[in-house]
């Protein structure tokens, strides 16, 4: 063996010491998307060498021919990754084809693929995720793509009123005197919960998708039967029949007219006992619905025994109604008009309501759900006035985007300015959907947000070049779903490249599905079903064949929350704490619910991105 080969067997093998898989030296010292390149996209990959020359490579077809060659580039040492790295660049090769390699120096990577649609089935499969974690419908074998995926409906009648009694800190909660019909939405990630904030970005992300196709002329997004559910063949975008079966969730979770609660109001200390304020509660929405206590892995949805509750109507919770409701009134004005006006009514209650109660803070006091807590809403009023003045063009909503952030520009988007993001960061939504969508805005005030969004997609770029793999994100720290934490940024390249056509924002979004799909130094996929070495073994309390032989495997198509070195909190991280490199941190574990989980907001935005890349 050679020195070379001896010293990167030994990096990688460092590398790789948290990973749950043996790793071929010879394919996994050269890490690349595992599932294709676009034929006219970029194509590059990562080799994981300490030398600090560069070696020669070169890519064959399935003939053995040589396509093209040329040397890498020494990155040196990626402290995220834990290793150093050299990178390549063979996006000359632009011609489709099956059984292409990569040599470089002695080693050889997996076959590959180049094809003019390479994520197409892989933006089909991502949307069924959300069929699959339905809440109120059976999942019926005819519409999954393996029989045991089928399984009866989960709480089918999900009538629930709010938490009364003491809470996990001794709060004695009063609750209240209604029942409220919250039938319906999609289950969170792998427990039994629906949480009002995260459907919000879920299904802004998804209806975002579907306006950016409308807008660029490439409507719809999904047509109708792309994916395989119930309501194909209706003659609408498969995507908006997905979304509006969270929207009417969501409309579900505000509180009627005339209704009152008792709630806390304003902020208070973690230690600090809570007071309970009667408030007009109507038009608010609950943070959430949940069951009592966690249900155990594994617990298919239609076995939960568990008594399920409301928990108390946040302002946080209220305005992502606003937000979504305001999207679906504009997206399905034609469509369907009265559902459209139910949409409007709807926002515009809930933003009165919002406007009366802005200091509504949700409260992490309870077992059998996730808190979802955020202490600054300036974001969510900024996104909900925007999504309502893209819908209706009303002045008022234009004063209140002022008084939000200045000028209605979204002056605070820079590349130092604007967080990434996040169910609890959403300004960017706002501004997104104000600098892309046809809108009464001025087109001074248009420019700026549209300036503002190219300099933050440049300082992604910009973090790119900083580190290794090439990916728009520098870390140091990989947080609970990083994964999605890319892919948002990936979001914000494609609207850069929409507003310029700059190739390099494009490009960008590539990086980051590159990443995703294989490479990274666990040479891992993060998808299900995708690439050489896919996730398997996602946290899920009903795709938990690895705990049961009775419960199946997960669908492809679905994306792991991915490394996490900030919260290492079950029990598998807990073994890793202090042993791995941020990109590292990672196992392929069902009980690793910081690093494996599954989210509906962290699928949304591997919809938009492979869509993008598909159809753009």
């Amino acid at each position: 063996m050679s020195l070379r080969r001896l010293l990167l067997k030994t990096a990688i093998g460092l590398t790789l010491a948290g990973s749950a898989y043996a790793q071929d030296v010879a394919h996994g010292s050269i890490q690349m998307n595992q599932v294709g390149f676009l034929t006219l996209g970029p194509k590059r990959a990562t080799a994981v060498e300490t030398g600090q020359v560069p070696l020669a490579w070169r890519v064959i077809n399935a003939n053995d021919e040589v396509v093209a060659q040329g040397e890498t580039r020494p990155r040196s040492f990626d402290g995220t990754a834990g290793v150093s790295v050299h990178d390549l660049d063979f996006s000359t090769v632009r011609t489709a084809g099956t059984g292409y390699r990569l040599q470089v120096g002695e080693q050889t990577s997996r076959p590959f693929v180049v094809a003019d649609r390479p994520f197409q089935t892989l933006t089909r499969d991502s949307l069924i995720f959300f069929y699959q974690n339905r809440s109120g419908i059976p999942i019926a074998a005819e519409h999954v793509e393996r029989a045991d995926l089928a399984r009866p409906a989960g709480h089918p009648l999900d009538r629930a009123t709010c938490f009364s009694g003491p809470d996990i800190r001794g709060n004695i909660w009063p609750g209240c005197d209604y029942t409220l019909d919250v039938s319906g939405g999609w289950y969170d990630a792998g427990d039994h919960g629906k949480y009002v904030v995260n459907g919000g970005i879920a299904v802004w992300t998804l209806l975002n998708a579907c306006e950016r196709a409308r807008v660029r002329g490439i409507d719809p997004a999904f047509p109708d039967g792309t994916a395989d559910i119930p309501e194909a063949g209706n003659g609408v975008d498969d995507l908006l029949d997905e979304a509006r079966w969270e929207l009417e969730f969501l409309l579900r979770m505000q509180v009627p007219d005339r209704a009152s609660a008792e709630v806390p109001v304003g902020r208070f200390a973690t230690n600090q006992p809570l007071t309970f304020t009667r408030i007009d509660a109507g038009g608010l929405v609950h943070h959430k619905v949940h069951d009592v206590q966690w249900t155990p892995l594994p617990t298919a949805p239609g076995d939960d025994p568990e008594l399920r509750y409301l928990y108390a109507p946040s302002t946080a919770a209220t305005l992502n109604l606003v937000a979504v409701a305001a999207q679906c009134a504009r997206l399905w004005r034609e469509i369907d008009p009265v559902f459209a006006r139910t949409c409007l009514m709807a926002a515009e209650r809930g933003y009165a309501a919002a406007q009366r109660h802005p200091d509504l803070y949700a409260v992490g006091s309870f077992d059998g759900g996730g808190d979802y807590g955020d202490d600054d809403l300036t974001d969510e009023f900024y996104w909900a006035a925007a999504e309502l003045f893209v819908t209706t063009g009303r002045d008022e909503y234009l004063t209140a985007l002022k008084a939000e952030a200045g000028p209605p520009t979204g002056g605070q988007i820079s590349s130092d300015g604007i967080p990434d993001i996040s169910w609890n960061a959403v300004r960017m939504l706002g501004a997104i959907s104000l600098a892309t969508v046809p809108n009464r805005l001025s087109s001074s005030d248009r420019e700026h947000i549209q300036r503002g969004l190219v300099e933050q997609a440049r300082a992604y770029l910009a973090e790119g070049e900083t580190q290794g793999y090439g990916l728009p994100f520098a870390g140091p720290d990989y947080s609970w779903g990083s994964n999605a934490i890319l892919l948002n940024r990936a979001i914000v390249l494609g609207v850069a490249h929409d507003v310029t056509g700059e190739p390099a924002f494009a490009n960008g979004v590539v990086a980051a599905l590159d990443y995703i799909l294989g490479r990274n130094p666990l040479d891992q996929s993060y998808v299900t079903g995708y690439g050489d070495r896919p996730m398997r073994h996602p946290h899920h309390r009903f795709w938990a064949h690895s705990l049961d032989a009775a419960y199946p495997e997960p669908p492809a198509g679905i994306l792991s929350g991915g490394p996490n070195n900030r919260n290492m909190s079950d029990p598998v991280a807990m073994t890793m704490r202090g042993t791995c490199a941020p990109q590292t941190c990672w196992r392929d574990d069902i009980q690793a619910f910081s690093q494996n989980e599954v989210a509906i907001n962290w699928n949304a935005p591997l919809v938009w991105v492979v869509s993008y890349l598909d159809r753009r």
